[in-house]
């Protein structure tokens, strides 16, 4: 069965990093992806936190945050830069198992063909 591709790959693409040796999604740019907002994606996670063992998802450090923000502002071309330089919390990141849970657990029809997109 083809799916018809909701965005471009290559926007997809730049939103995948590597980090602690895994390619990840930031939780902003899965939950742009979905088509919800950030706090919406981070809801459902919370409220399902079993289904996100530490390879499906993890939370950056500090000093990842801090390292990594730089590098990310401009693969996204600014797009982090949008909402102010500082950050109040810590970025959840997903793998590939991770990315396929949280568009179970959102539960929208863009959410789950979307995972199959970026999959």
């Amino acid at each position: 069965m083809k799916t018809e591709s909701i965005v471009p790959a290559e926007r997809i693409e730049h939103c995948i990093y590597v980090l602690r040796g895994h390619r990840v999604m930031l939780d902003r740019d899965l939950a742009m992806l979905y088509g919800v907002e950030t706090k919406a994606l981070i809801q459902a996670v919370k409220r399902n936190l079993k289904r996100f063992p530490e390879d499906f998802m993890f939370q950056l450090s500090w000093e990842e945050s801090r390292s990594s923000r730089s590098q990310i502002v401009t693969l996204n071309e600014g797009a982090a830069s949008v909402r102010g330089k500082n950050i109040k919390y810590l970025p959840r990141v997903f793998t590939e198992h991770g990315v396929v849970m949280a568009a179970n657990v959102l539960r929208s029809e863009r959410a789950i063909l979307m995972s199959i997109q970026v999959v």
